[in-house]
């Protein structure tokens, strides 16, 4: 896609919950515009602008990870944003970020997303050392916050979040990469940058509870959205490779029958739904 003028400013699309104010602009070291989606139990719609920066914040009574990405694209849309990125409430960005992300975008015209590197505890160092187009299975080991795009690829293809997964919907996870799969098979390119833009502060999940029957019910509904035929394999490989982190309390055959129950759970979702 062809970069357009919008292109030397980025916004940060942020997901919080129950905030007072938008003082968590300044605690993630946010520079530039944003646009931050508070999830609450009221209804509320402030603007704060100056020259540098540009705050809206949106506070909606409502839940739901995807819920709140999805509603700050169709606000970023009002805005007139093109560059953007996803972002949570510990995402602690480094002082050049927005110039790293946006550099990086007229170095890839040809890219609709880019991928960024966040450190984090169980991820040191970036996936890869060089620049490189991702495919399947390289967006896997992807989290959001680390997925900037041009709004405009997007909204041409009609992408975004399935709202049933993700924190706060019933298979709280896997939205990220159901969110990338789509993309590519929507013939987007995405092309992965080694640079890093952010750090995490240390923060209590909202979603992970361990490596119970739920979690394994979560991944396999996610794999089988992700791909109705390569779902199988996805699950089997998780449990052979991550049969490490069950401590013992989860063998890979419970791990896969579990998988395979989520999958055959959403399906038959599915299909009442669209019976309708």
């Amino acid at each position: 896609m062809i970069p357009n003028n919008t292109e030397n400013k980025l916004t940060v699309l942020l997901s919080a919950m129950n905030l007072e104010d938008d003082s968590i602009v300044r605690e993630l070291n946010i520079s530039g515009d944003v646009v931050i989606i508070n999830q609450s139990d009221h209804a509320d719609d402030n603007m704060t602008e100056s020259d540098m920066q540009k705050i809206r914040m949106i506070t909606v009574p409502e839940r739901g990870l995807s819920k709140s990405r999805n509603r700050a694209l169709r606000v970023a849309k009002e805005e007139g944003a093109e560059i953007c990125i996803f972002c949570d409430n510990d995402v602690q960005y480094v002082q050049d970020y927005q110039k790293k992300i946006l550099d990086a975008f007229k170095r890839h015209p040809e890219s609709d997303l880019l991928v960024f590197f966040i450190e984090r505890p169980e991820r040191h160092s970036p996936i890869f050392d060089r620049e490189r187009q991702m495919g399947r299975l390289s967006t896997m080991k992807i989290f959001s916050p680390e997925v900037a795009f041009r709004l405009s690829s997007l909204r041409e293809k009609n992408i975004v979040l399935d709202e049933a997964f993700g924190a706060g919907a019933k298979y709280a996870m896997g939205e990220e990469n159901i969110f990338l799969w789509d993309c590519l098979k929507n013939g987007l390119k995405i092309t992965y940058i080694p640079e890093r833009i952010a750090g995490l502060i240390p923060n209590e999940s909202t979603w992970f509870k361990g490596y119970d029957r739920i979690f394994f019910r979560n991944r396999g509904a996610g794999y089988y959205r992700m791909s109705r035929v390569l779902w199988p394999l996805l699950c089997i490989q998780f449990a052979v490779r991550k049969k490490a982190l069950f401590g013992g309390q989860v063998s890979v055959m419970q791990a896969v029958r579990w998988m395979f129950r989520g999958k055959k759970e959403y399906a038959e979702e599915q299909n009442i739904s669209n019976r309708r």
